[in-house]
């Protein structure tokens, strides 16, 4: 899978590969394992063996699939983030703005409808933040923050970080994700195991922290190795793929929900650079903010 179509969940769960985990592939298994009606233990044995693939592979197309989403959720998040930061200010002074003119307004005609209107506009403008808030992340245990500081003194303020992960952290994130996932874990100790390691790789990989990914790898290799799961008789293998099929069902409701989150609806639009897209944002909210300013100067002279 190209890791720019991890970008989009959907894609992964469209490929061949990942509807592996779905019912159809464990019906299909089922009917195979019923083939050789003379019950001899051959026919058993392969019967076993191809069932057994079958649940080799769907473990292998689910976590292709979750690190399809998990890629798509990052993405829409670090991609969220940028556009509060960036256009934020812009959305609250068109807010204002919008509230103002409305009070111009009503108090030029003096019209209750005007007035309604006018309430109703400053209602939809965002209350100032409290102290808490205006705060957070401004001051830490050394002190203000840089990005504080500059604002206090005059000085340019630093653009929000860019966040994206690099191809080298997509490929690194990927090969952990593939040998360490708890899915492939039959013994609780070893599944809890797994996902304490996985949370620390998710989060590594939601910074875009290249450098930890590499530590934590080396961390994965210098471990116990994990023991090779031995899959048991046909009643588990079966009881193995329907579990598997029921957690792509679940996957497939958060990675539908991330491709219509009005956040991922605009990744879809410019999945191939983001960052083009906020400018693009940008410059429209710019000349919306001019345009209400020119209405505003002219309903108060």
């Amino acid at each position: 899978m190209d890791d720019r179509n991890a970008q989009s969940a959907r894609t992964a769960q469209d490929e061949p590969g990942a509807d592996t985990p779905g019912a159809d592939t464990s019906g299909a298994d089922r009917s195979g394992a019923d083939e050789g009606g003379d019950g001899s233990a051959e026919d058993s044995v392969r019967s076993a063996a191809r069932l057994e693939k079958a649940v080799r592979a769907a473990e292998q197309a689910l976590i292709e699939f979750e690190i399809a989403v998990e890629t798509f959720r990052v993405e829409v998040e670090n991609f969220s983030r940028l556009h509060h930061q960036k256009l934020g200010p812009m959305y609250s002074r068109l807010d204002e703005l919008d509230a103002l003119i409305a009070e111009a307004r009503a108090a030029r005609s003096g019209d209750p409808e005007d007035q309604r209107k006018a309430r109703e506009a400053r209602a939809a403008v965002m209350p100032m933040p409290g102290v808490e808030e205006l705060f957070h992340g401004w001051i830490d245990s050394e002190g203000l923050s840089a990005e504080a500081a500059a604002m206090l003194t005059d000085r340019p303020v630093q653009p929000p970080k860019r966040v994206r992960p690099t191809d080298e952290a997509r490929r690194l994130y990927r090969e952990l994700a593939r040998r360490a996932h708890p899915d492939l874990a039959q013994e609780d100790t070893e599944r809890a195991r797994r996902e304490a390691f996985i949370t620390r790789v998710n989060a590594a990989y939601g910074r875009g922290d290249e450098e930890l990914l590499r530590e934590l790898t080396r961390e994965w290799e210098a471990g116990p190795a994990p023991a090779e799961a031995r899959l048991g008789e046909t009643e588990e293998l079966y009881a193995r793929l329907e579990w598997l099929a029921r957690r792509k069902e679940l996957l497939s409701v958060v990675a539908q929900d991330l491709e219509e989150s009005a956040i991922g609806a605009m990744l879809r639009m410019a999945p191939d650079d983001p960052d083009r897209l906020l400018e693009d944002i940008a410059e429209q909210l710019l000349t919306q903010v001019a345009e209400r300013e020119s209405e505003l100067a002219a309903l108060v002279q």
